[in-house]
């Protein structure tokens, strides 16, 4: 009975819960194991987790983008056609409110919105229910149910329930007062929300800032290679869509190959002034480029505007016009500016040759100046027009963050290389010279004519040995004269060569011995080789912007530097130091530059790039373009020089354009120093419709410090 008794008293105490046992088999790692089996989870759904998160930023970004541009098109429908009475800048907020008040709804300043009760006799006549406010049942849990009531119309939708507003009556006053939802807990935090993007707006409201112009470039290709216009009526509605935007003016590229492309000093300009004129109509002002280098090369040697056709012809004979690699490849991009005094284009040096287009511009369109209506001419001083050399060519097997290549040196592997392959063509002349042999005596025994066949032979032998000894010449011979002669002067002649251990185009810093960590670039050599390379650019810049000043006299005259960002970070600073400029960690390689700049009184524009460090992909580049951002920008300023500014075709978005306005106009500089102007570089014509319009209207309103529009 006591065991009976006991087991009553606890009947539970021997039985065993199934879940309780199983649990008690399954134990949870320890140690080492629990360590690599959370790492290995981790990481597998980390990885997982970030590419779900990029995928779902882009199709937020595609769905905010689709969105704007519905809205856009709603409230330019609404302001034509709407019969209801709207302020001058509506939003969406403006129609929903015009809208609720024509239904009879009660809109309150604050958003507030309500439909006003009826009156007492003819609340008797509908049936009515009670209802109770999910808002004080779930956020607000004041009270436990709602005392009041609001007599509503059954005949209403559901949808229309969901937006009425539960009124609670105040005993004191003996009315209904709203109790919106913004009194709850999840609309204060939708409220703290708002006020959050408020105050991002906040930080990017550039209103009253100092006026930036915006120029818009005109995509390349209105302009076909015999100098016609292409299609003037496409033409027309761009610019016209780029007034309406309020863009500033036009920049317009012309091409030398175009313009001067068949026969010398003979100058083609029936399309740019057709295209000029188009402009004019539209009161816009222009700026033109002086593109002295070819455009739209690809991998395959296909380009869309090449240089002039009498000069590649010369080139065929005379390859050293051309920079080249340590290759022993010719890039076309540009003349080499070791013939920037050598008579070696049809009598006429590079200089000359520039000089000459220049002052056929100036004197062609000499209205257009006597009227004001071209601003500023802009000189292209290298590949893609900017002052640099063509070290990092995509067409030469380029990719980024390579370091790139120098242009002008001979190394000694390179000699071994070059000297072993004119062996190899000299055995080959010797084994067809040993062949052809039979042909001769064959010729001889059947009494033909030898006269002809000899001649071949003998051209094809001089061919043979002038590539021989082409060979085994440096890359432009031009430069390397240059590089001898500073070598001789600095008591060093064998340092007229360039560095044997500087990698090829897409070698790391690290990965060279020239551009390491306390590498062969701060060495006595190193330091020599690198100057003479930079100063062969700045004298180059001094040599054609002196013709440039005389062909346009009072003209504002621009030139365009390059963001060499990538390798930033590292002490060399190698990828600007392949592109011409000595700029190591140790030393201001922009300097000298700017005096040559400000010796002239050229503006100065630098590509801005819109990137951030936290968006380049793991800075494989060791890169930092606002790091040389600055670096550029406050050497200028400091300077006295005036600064302009050019995007990447690669930043277009909301984002990197913000960035740029930042750079443009920084609201934290002491001296209110800004950018003179501003080129928008488009990579499509407006008409294709990839660019996203509010995007570029946002942009050029906070150029222009004018965001009245924009602001809520």
């Amino acid at each position: 009975m006591n065991t009976i008794t006991n087991i009553d008293d606890n009947p539970n105490q021997n039985l065993i819960d199934p879940q309780t046992q199983t649990q008690s088999h399954t134990r949870r790692p320890r140690g080492f194991a629990a360590t690599a089996a959370a790492s290995a989870n981790s990481n597998t759904s980390a990885g997982k987790a970030k590419k779900e998160r990029e995928k779902e930023k882009e199709r937020t970004k595609l769905r905010e983008r689709h969105r704007r541009a519905i809205t856009s098109r709603m409230l330019a429908g609404l302001r034509q056609y709407g019969n209801f009475p709207l302020p001058a800048r509506a939003d969406m907020n403006d129609v929903l409110a015009a809208l609720a008040r024509e239904a009879g709804w009660t809109v309150e300043a604050d958003g507030t919105t309500y439909r006003q009760s009826p009156p007492l006799q003819q609340m008797a006549s509908f049936p009515a229910r009670s209802v109770e406010s999910p808002v004080s049942a779930n956020n607000c849990s004041v009270k436990a149910a709602v005392d009041s009531v609001l007599r509503i119309d059954e005949s209403l939708s559901p949808a229309s329930l969901d937006s009425v507003v539960i009124a609670d009556r105040d005993s004191r006053t003996d009315k209904f007062t709203s109790v919106s939802p913004i009194n709850s807990v999840e609309c204060l935090e939708a409220d703290q929300l708002i006020q959050d993007v408020r105050s991002v707006d906040h930080e990017n409201d550039f209103t009253g800032t100092p006026y930036v112009p915006v120029y818009v470039m005109l995509a390349n290709g209105v302009i076909n290679n015999f100098c016609q216009l292409v299609d003037p009526e496409g033409v027309r509605q761009e610019l016209s869509h780029m007034k309406s935007l309020h863009v500033d003016g036009i920049i317009v590229n012309c091409w030398w190959g175009i313009v001067e492309g068949w026969t010398p000093q003979k100058y083609a300009w029936s399309g740019y002034r057709e295209l000029f004129n188009i402009i004019r109509e539209y009161n816009l002002k222009l700026q033109v480029v002086m593109a002295f280098h070819e455009y739209g090369a690809n991998d395959s040697g296909d380009v869309l505007f090449s240089l002039p056709q009498w000069v590649l012809e010369i080139g065929k004979g005379n390859q050293d016009i051309f920079f080249t690699d340590r290759e022993g490849r010719r890039n076309t991009e540009c003349l080499s500016w070791g013939i920037d005094k050598e008579r070696v284009l049809n009598g006429r040096t590079g200089i000359e040759v520039y000089f000459d287009f220049m002052r056929s511009f100036r004197t062609e369109f000499d209205d257009f100046f006597a009227l004001g209506l071209i601003s500023a001419v802009e000189i292209g001083l290298g590949p893609s027009g900017e002052l640099r050399y063509p070290s990092y060519p995509d067409r030469m097997g380029w990719r980024y963050p390579g370091i790139g290549e120098f242009q002008v040196s001979l190394n000694a592997i390179t000699i071994l290389r070059i000297t072993l392959r004119a062996f190899l063509r000299a055995f080959l002349l010797c084994r067809i010279f040993y062949q052809a042999i039979p042909h001769i005596l064959l010729h001889l025994l059947s009494n033909r004519p030898l006269a002809s066949f000899l001649s071949k032979v003998l051209v094809y032998f001089h061919h043979t040995s002038t590539n021989i000894v082409a060979s085994l010449q440096c890359y432009d011979k031009y430069l390397q004269q240059n590089l001898r002669k500073a070598a001789r002067l600095r008591g060093h002649s064998f340092w007229a060569r360039g560095p044997d251990n500087a990698g090829q185009y897409n070698s790391r810093p690290h990965e060279t011995g020239f551009f390491c960590e306390r590498g062969d670039y701060d060495s006595y050599y190193g330091r020599f080789f690198l100057h003479w390379y930079a100063q062969s650019l700045i004298d180059h810049a001094d040599n054609v912007l002196s013709l440039a000043s005389l062909a346009f006299e009072e003209t504002k005259l621009v030139i365009k530097v390059p963001a060499v960002y990538w390798w930033y970070k590292t002490a060399s600073h190698a990828a600007e130091l392949t592109a011409g400029y000595y700029n190591p960690r140790n030393q201001d390689g922009y300097f000298p530059v700017f005096e040559v700049l400000k010796k002239h009184s050229v503006t100065m524009k630098i590509v801005c790039s819109g990137l951030q460090v936290s968006n380049l992909e793991g800075n494989e580049g060791l890169a930092d373009p606002e790091g040389l951002s600055w670096q550029v920008l406050n050497l200028a300023w400091d300077r006295g020089l005036t600064v302009a500014g050019e995007n990447a075709l690669s930043c277009y978005d909301r984002e990197g354009c913000m960035r740029i306005v930042e750079m443009a106009k920084p609201r934290n500089d002491p001296d209110h120093r800004h950018f003179s102007f501003f080129v928008y570089q488009q990579p499509t014509s407006l008409l294709q419709g990839t660019i996203c319009f509010s995007d570029l209207d946002y942009f050029i309103k906070c150029m222009h410090g004018d965001m009245g529009d924009l602001l809520v």
